[in-house]
């Protein structure tokens, strides 16, 4: 068992609830109170062929980083090692498929950010929200690429400290004890996260709880034309 620290109980467990705490309360708050906000303020009509290249890059690839992330910490390594997912098998697939999506992502945000700041149409309506959040995704993915980099070998295994710790904040059971010794890349890259779920709520990226999901079901809306009008 590891000392720990003050610090330690602020980062790893106060810090993710407070910030998991403005996530939900933040989204509410902004839904009642200024709903019309709510929204992807889309900046397509400005400029259409760089935000294309810019964000099929980055949605598309992102979602396959996000998918990694699920099976790495979110299921147990238990789970892999039943399923026949040795650790060197595993770290290969994660190393060989995570990092060049999260590449590729990275390279879409970056060209992301380039627009926002080279057109000054876009510019114009950029607001400071936006910057913050680009700002804040640059860091995560930077961060997350170098670490992913730095434990090209395999040698620090997450499964066995992030993965069970992030587990016991989503089962409010948080061990701080398991991010006491967790490299450095990976802890900024875990607090600039949780950073971002923080703002999450006050900006733009509410669009992606907004998925109109209700649209699969929904009955087609059927169009008539009235008989005076084919007159």
């Amino acid at each position: 068992m590891y000392n720990v620290g003050v610090w330690d109980i602020l980062l790893w467990v106060a810090f993710p609830y407070i910030a998991l705490t403005i996530f939900v309360v933040g989204h509410i708050y902004r839904y009642l109170r200024d709903g019309i906000t709510w929204t992807t303020k889309s900046s397509e009509l400005l400029e259409k062929k760089t935000l294309r290249w810019g964000s099929m890059l980055f949605h598309y690839w992102l979602l396959v980083v996000l998918g990694g992330h699920f099976i790495g910490l979110l299921i147990p390594k238990s789970v892999h090692e039943a399923l026949g997912l040795g650790e060197h098998a595993y770290h290969t697939i994660a190393f060989w498929l995570g990092l060049p999506a999260g590449l590729l992502a990275f390279v879409g945000l970056l060209i992301l950010i380039w627009r926002r700041a080279y057109f000054k149409r876009v510019l114009a309506i950029t607001t400071p929200s936006d910057w913050v959040v680009l700002g804040i995704l640059f860091f995560v993915m930077l961060f997350g690429i170098l670490a992913t980099l730095s434990n090209y070998n395999g040698s620090f295994e997450y499964r066995d400290t992030i993965a069970p710790w992030l587990r016991g904040i989503l089962t409010l059971s948080p061990d701080p004890s398991l991010m006491v010794d967790v490299p450095l890349l990976f802890k900024l890259h875990i607090l600039f996260v949780m950073l971002l779920i923080a703002v999450w709520p006050f900006t733009r990226l509410v669009h992606v709880l907004s998925f109109p999901i209700v649209f699969i079901w929904r009955s087609p809306i059927v169009m008539r034309q009235r008989c005076g009008d084919m007159d």
